[in-house]
């Protein structure tokens, strides 16, 4: 009998073994060649392709048509399954790769028509740029045919490589105003829902502003000084987690050359966003002419775009946050006004075509909001969106020649940072703002409908060399009050993460790029401070059945530092609370498919006054007072927290809690692949509502700090590697230095590989 199991534990072994080197033989069929010479129709002269230590492209070429070509070479040979699935997604074409799973999500993509609206901007933009995203296309179209087998995620899908194209290039560009915009409308048609049921004196109560206001110039907005609306009519239910919106948004901070030591300008950039694997940026550096000038951009590219998205050409450097400007309203409808329907078909994997109605307008498309029509203008929508300027940029010899670029891009609005090397720093926005001068976050009437929506906002404010020598930007309001009545409130965050950096960059008279590598990293919980006393004060009520929880608050560190149990506790009570006391609008607003998810960054002055004034229609009925809603708000902490971690306080640490997982999309749903595909988990540094943001897939997706003029010294750290492919040397390349806070050089290090790609005819 043992000699039995021991051979069927050999046979297994043995299967094992052999079903793994299949798997990798595969694998290994699709890496890309990194080494060699080729030829290509695409260009004009030799166009070298090298990586560095990092895997970061460094591309040489002669002009800007064939460093596109070089650039879009190496996103096709490391990157084209994610650059496949931002087309896709932007386009609502998922489920021709994942099947019936994904059509919710296309028919929600579908809403916008992003692939019929890339294809008309297409026809529209100069000539010149037509053929750099030509270049660019055959450059992907090239490196991917270089690599000769599917990737393992098309094989796993059994889907096809389809070849890029210069509309897939506006597509991803696109997506990008998916990820960074969509909470705007979203957040008015909960505003909108809000108003409808319970009146706008409870629109104005939850969107009141807040204490917490970093305006480049000052300015405050007045407090909120009102009644607290009455909550009439809770329902005793369940109470309803709300789920907060992932604040999708960046920090960015500059200094003029009165703060530094070397009479240039720096600037810090780290733009906050879901993270995956592969990460959503690729490094490189495009070596060409101009004008027979020899040009340097280095910085981080968006796969599938022929551009440099954040970086430096050693005269200028440049780094964006979302703008959050008001860029979209809904415009109330009635049964008079003119709509119309089309359909769009939605191709399945097995050649089938699923037909999604959708309705139109002449403002945008509808949809339904409580059962009345609401047409939605987007500036995504509007023919100014998108187009390729953000090329200029690299061209850029100063300050003001960014500033002057900065209107006509077409891209999702942004705060543009920007530094040179004679020591200037300014703030503009940047991207596309529709010049109707009356943005709305309730619903337009169809009359008050303005036709500037047709047009870009030219006329914006901007700062150049503030007398304190120090700009910041993170996400919440920039402008001035009075230029914030123009361009509207678009899902601004709270303001305290800014307000925590412009007040950290007063604390110094002098930086390095050290310093502001410190500030990125900055992890102290300002904002949790009133809230830890808070929940103190509410333990020590009961200081023997609370003896543990005591501790572990009096020694919470003030950061969310890994090791601090005491900043868990403090950060589930505010959520706790939270949950209770909006529980009944949340419940409400899921009824007719609506939330308080998208205004749940808003809710924090609101929280805080019905804490203070304690009334007593905002007692959820699951209590009879505000004594015990305050204590119940810790024991459903503890149970939450139980549920998910054990019972062992230790458990409970910060790092381990809001742990750094970043997972690739197909490990989820093959777990088997997960120690193949995922990058190393690490403990959780950082938090919402400070310079440190990190939650468990989402964070600084780069840290860039640079000093044109002083490259030597500029950073770029990335949270994964250059390659999508998980054989590849620079799978991991990077992650271990960034979770590790270490100074990883923007500037290529020594070249490792290198691929020459001459002329068809040479």
């Amino acid at each position: 009998m043992f000699k039995v199991i021991k051979r069927l534990l050999l046979v297994v072994v043995i299967l094992a073994l052999a079903s793994t080197a299949i798997v990798y033989g595969v694998l290994t069929l699709s890496l890309p060649a990194l080494d060699g010479k080729g030829r290509s129709d695409a260009v004009t002269q030799p166009v070298k392709v090298a990586r560095d230590t990092l895997g970061q492209a460094v591309i040489t070429a002669t002009t800007r048509h064939d460093a596109a070509y070089g650039l879009g070479y190496a996103h096709g040979q490391d990157r084209f399954f994610q650059m496949d699935l931002l087309r896709r997604n932007a386009a609502g074409e998922l489920s021709e790769l994942f099947g019936e799973a994904a059509l919710g999500l296309d028919k929600k993509m579908r809403f916008h028509q992003l692939r019929k609206r890339s294809q008309a901007i297409l026809k529209t933009l100069p000539k010149a740029d037509k053929q750099l995203l030509r270049s660019y296309a055959q450059g992907v179209n090239e490196g991917l045919a270089q690599v000769g087998y599917p990737s393992f995620e098309y094989l796993l899908t059994g889907a096809e490589q389809k070849p890029w194209q210069s509309e897939d290039s506006l597509l991803v560009i696109f997506s990008m105003y998916l990820d960074l915009q969509s909470s705007t409308f979203e957040r008015d048609q909960a505003l909108i829902q809000i108003e409808q049921q319970y009146g706008a004196e409870m629109v104005s109560f939850l969107t009141q502003p807040s204490q917490y206001q970093a305006a480049l110039d000052g300015s405050q907005l007045a407090l909120l000084n009102n009644p607290i609306p009455e909550l009439l009519s809770q329902p005793i239910t369940a109470i309803k987690p709300i789920t907060a919106n992932l604040e999708v948004g960046s920090n960015n901070w500059a200094v003029t050359s009165n703060l530094t030591n070397t009479q240039a300008a720096m600037l810090s950039d780290d733009m906050h966003l879901s993270m995956a694997v592969p990460v959503i940026w690729y490094r490189a550096q495009l070596n060409y002419s101009l004008n027979n000038k020899p040009m340097q951009v280095t910085g981080v590219s968006l796969p599938g775009a022929p551009a440099i998205v954040v970086g430096t050409n050693n005269n200028v450097a440049w780094g964006f946050t979302n703008g959050y400007l008001d860029t979209a309203d809904w415009i109330a409808l009635n049964s008079d006004s003119k709509m119309w329907q089309v359909d769009e078909p939605i191709a399945l994997p097995s050649g089938k075509v699923e037909s999604y109605s959708l309705t139109l307008s002449e403002y945008g498309p509808v949809k339904y909001i409580n059962e009345k029509p609401y047409a939605l203008s987007w500036a995504a929508h509007q023919p100014y969106a998108v187009n390729i300027q953000l090329l200029q940029l690299e061209q850029a010899q100063t300050v003001d020649d960014a500033l002057d670029i900065a209107s006509g891009v077409g891209i999702p609005v942004q705060n543009l940072l920007v530094v040179d090397d004679q020591g200037n720093a300014a703030w503009k926005n940047m991207g596309g703002i529709p010049a109707r001068t009356t943005p709305s976050e309730l619903a337009v009437k169809e009359e008050d409908y303005s036709a500037l929506w047709q047009q870009n906002e030219i006329d914006r404010p901007f700062i150049k060399n503030p007398e304190n020598g120090r700009l910041w930007t993170g996400n919440s309001r920039v402008v001035s009050a009075d230029d914030n009545v123009r361009f509207g409130n678009g899902g601004y965050a709270l303001g305290a993460r800014a307000t925590q950096i412009r007040d950290r960059l007063f604390e110094k008279q002098r930086f390095n790029e050290s310093d502001f590598y410190q500030l990125q990293l900055d992890n102290q919980a300002r904002f949790l401070m009133p809230w830890h006393a808070l929940l103190l004060e509410q333990l020590k009520k009961q200081p023997a059945r609370y003896k543990d929880h005591i501790n572990a608050l009096e020694n919470w560190q003030q950061c969310a530092c890994p090791q601090s149990i005491g900043y868990t506790l403090v950060k589930t009570y505010r959520d706790e609370l939270i949950n209770i006391l909006f529980s009944s609008i949340e419940t409400t607003l899921n009824q007719r498919d609506g939330t308080l998810k998208y205004v749940k960054r808003d809710l924090e002055p609101a929280v805080w006054q019905l804490i203070k004034a304690q009334p007593t229609s905002w007692v959820n009925p699951q209590f009879t007072n505000w004594e015990q809603q305050l204590q119940g708000a810790f024991e459903q902490t503890l149970t939450q927290l139980t549920s998910r971690f054990g019972n062992n306080i230790q458990n409970w640490q910060w790092g381990k809690v809001n742990q750094l997982v970043i997972e690739h999309p197909f490990a989820k749903q093959m777990p088997i692949l997960s120690k193949l595909l995922n990058m190393p988990t690490a403990p959780g540094f950082g938090d919402s509502y400070m310079p440190a943001v990190q939650k468990r897939s989402f964070g600084a997706s780069q840290r860039f700090i640079v000093q044109p003029g002083h490259l030597n010294n500029a950073i770029l750290t990335i949270p994964g590697g250059q390659s999508g492919h998980p054989l590849s040397e620079f799978y991991r390349a990077g992650f271990d230095e960034y979770v590790k806070g270490k100074h990883t050089p923007l500037l290529p290090q020594a070249l490792m590989h290198q691929i020459e790609i001459a002329p068809m005819n040479d």
